[in-house]
C-alpha cells in the first residue's frame, strides 16, 4: 500500500529573529505536543540556546537559517507559509481555515515580521487581539486552533 504523504498533510512552526530563548523554549515545547513535524528558527538575535524542558530539538527536526531569503528557498515542496502578523490585511484567525501543508511564522514581540516576510507569506492571520500576544503563546493559540479544526491533526 503506497502513502501520498502531501495529502495527509504536516506543519511547521518557528520564529524570526526570536528575543529570548525562553520563547523558543516554551514554542518548541507546545510544538512538540501539538502535532508538528519541525521547527525552526530564522536570525541569530537570541544569545543562547533555549530551555528546551521536553527535549522537542531531539524528538523532531529542527532547522536554522541565517536569513528569510535561506528560509524562502528551502520551504518544504507544496507547503504555504502562513505568517502571524498584526496587520489590517491579516485574516482573523477564527476564520482562518488552514493549508494541509504549512509553515508558521512567528516574529518577535517587539519588531514582528520582517516586511520581506509579510510580503512573501501565502497568507496573514492575527488574533482578536489590540496588542502584540508573547510569540509563544501566539504561537500556541494557532497550532491549537489548527487542531481543534482539521480532521488530520495530530
Amino acid at each position: 500500500m503506497e502513502t501520498d504523504n502531501l495529502k495527509q498533510g504536516f506543519f511547521g512552526i518557528g520564529i524570526q529573529n526570536g528575543k529570548t530563548p525562553e520563547n523558543l523554549g516554551v514554542l518548541w515545547r507546545s510544538a512538540q505536543n501539538m502535532g508538528a513535524s519541525f521547527i525552526f528558527t530564522i536570525g541569530n538575535r537570541y544569545s543562547k540556546q533555549a530551555c528546551d524542558t521536553h527535549k522537542a530539538v531531539g524528538a523532531m527536526p529542527y532547522f536554522h537559517y541565517k536569513t528569510f531569503e535561506d528560509f524562502y528557498a528551502h520551504l518544504p515542496k507544496g507547503a504555504m507559509l502562513v505568517g502571524v502578523e498584526l496587520t489590517d490585511d491579516a485574516q482573523p484567525l477564527e476564520e482562518f481555515k488552514h493549508p494541509r501543508r504549512c509553515v508558521y511564522l512567528l516574529g518577535a514581540e517587539d519588531h514582528g515580521l520582517s516586511n520581506a516576510a509579510i510580503e512573501k507569506a501565502h497568507y496573514l492571520v492575527k488574533f482578536r487581539s489590540k496588542l502584540s500576544l508573547n510569540v509563544s503563546v501566539a504561537g500556541s493559540i494557532v497550532m491549537y486552533d489548527r487542531g481543534m479544526k482539521t480532521e488530520f491533526s495530530t
